[in-house]
């Protein structure tokens, strides 16, 4: 099965540095196929004959010896990164409104959750936000829409610490680490 693991937490504000070599090193060692990394933000793509379950548990493991510290992992099939893509849940009108207000920044990202987001968290977050930005609920994901920087959304900032094992990737990334896991 060909997957994308994602890492949390790595390579953010100078601390819990990977080089990129490095991960794809550690995961060769894990005797996993086909491995490729992409930009030095914890992505890569592999195949393997493990389930999602093993492999997580595999290379959580095998990351926490090697770099003496945890990284959280995200990881979906090839199947899930197709859909995740097909449902964008919104409209064109909606993402050129959003691109509009601030062209110099990325607008569309996804938090990648290892589960299923929990309808009291997610009516937590509408009750004390509201503002131009969108969030919607995939199946094991959260897409967002910015009208600014990520950086700059309130929005963003109460997903972030509500889903806190959630990994996020702007919409650019997700689609070429879906490229790159059709070109395996």
């Amino acid at each position: 099965m060909k997957y994308v693991v994602l890492f949390r937490g790595i390579n953010v504000g100078g601390k819990n540095i990977v080089k990129r070599n490095d991960l794809k090193q550690l995961l060769l060692d894990l005797e996993l196929k086909n491995v490729q990394t992409y930009i030095q933000s914890g992505n890569a793509v592999l195949e393997s004959d493990f389930t999602e379950t093993a492999l997580q548990n595999k290379i959580h493991d095998g990351f926490a010896k090697r770099f003496g510290f945890e990284s959280g992992t995200i990881i979906r099939n090839i199947d899930e990164m197709q859909c995740l893509l097909a449902q964008l849940p919104f409209s064109p009108d909606e993402i050129t409104v959003a691109e509009t207000a601030d062209p110099q920044v990325e607008h569309l990202y996804v938090y990648l959750l290892n589960h299923p987001p929990e309808q009291s968290r997610l009516d937590a977050i509408r009750m004390e936000y509201g503002s131009p930005d969108m969030l919607r609920v995939g199946k094991r994901e959260l897409y967002l829409l910015c009208h600014q920087s990520i950086r700059k959304s309130k929005l963003a900032v109460h997903t972030s610490k509500t889903f806190e094992s959630a990994t996020v990737r702007n919409w650019k990334t997700v689609g070429h680490l879906y490229h790159m896991l059709t070109d395996l």
